[in-house]
This record gives C-alpha cells, sequence and structure tokens, in this order.
C-alpha cells in the first residue's frame, strides 16, 4: 500500500467531500462527460487537487481536446501526480491520481494525435480539482 503525505481515514474523506467528489476522488468515478465545472472555462490559473490542494496544472497546458472532460499535455510537475495501471473496464488505461493525497483525477492518454508538445492528454475530472484564477 502507498504512503502519501495526506493520509485520511475514509470518515474523514467522506466529512471532507460532497458525495460526489467523494466518489470521484476516493473511488475513481468518474464524472458525466460535458457536465464538468472546468471543462470549457478559458481562465488562466491554476488547477489544485480539491481534496488537499495540492498545485498540478496549469492553465497555460490546458486545450480543447473536445472529449467531455478538462484536457492538459503536462502536469506543473512529474512529482505532483502518480500513474497507475487501470485494467478496469476491459482495457488498459494510465490512471492519474495526486500525488500528495492519492486521490483520483482521471487518465493520461498518449499517441491520439493532438497537436501538443508532449502528444499527451491528461483527461481529469472537472470535480477533482480546484481553479485558483491567476491574478493581476
Amino acid at each position: 500500500m502507498t504512503s502519501y503525505e495526506i493520509e485520511k481515514t475514509d470518515a474523514e474523506w467522506r466529512e471532507q467531500l460532497t458525495p460526489q467528489e467523494y466518489a470521484v476522488l476516493r473511488q475513481a468515478g468518474t464524472e458525466r462527460p460535458g457536465v464538468g465545472e472546468y471543462t470549457d472555462t478559458k481562465t488562466e490559473g491554476v488547477y489544485s487537487c480539491r481534496a488537499c490542494g495540492n498545485e498540478l496544472f496549469s492553465s497555460e497546458t490546458k486545450f480543447d481536446s473536445h472529449c467531455g472532460w478538462p484536457s492538459y499535455f503536462s502536469p506543473l510537475a512529474e512529482d505532483r501526480v502518480q500513474y497507475i495501471e487501470d485494467t478496469t473496464m476491459g482495457m488498459r488505461r494510465v490512471e492519474v491520481r495526486c500525488a500528495k493525497c492519492g486521490s483520483h483525477l482521471g487518465h493520461v492518454f498518449e499517441g491520439e494525435g493532438y497537436g501538443t508538445p508532449t502528444d499527451q492528454r491528461y483527461c481529469i475530472n472537472s470535480i477533482s480539482l480546484k481553479l485558483r484564477p491567476a491574478q493581476g
């Protein structure tokens, strides 16, 4: 079992998070496509883990993938996220988790042909994130 800088009991997470946030962040659920708070936002700023505040993605790496969820071509730093092999739903995917608290964020895909510097698409649930708009 992996240990994280921020560890809470299941009861503590349930108390802190809404039922919808808990289902995605702590149970690796997925919000429905096209309904997330940040799917189409263009606001400049930093996206943090909704569960612990760890800064994860910059609006500078956000792009329109038209997949129904916010997409980024890279995290702020590789040590901010953790990668887990996910074989649920009958396929092999790479799950992305917050490296600080272990919360589920979404999945990362590569080789899809998007015109991004990394050819990666971090497909992240809006409900897993909290946007801190840039000052100025």
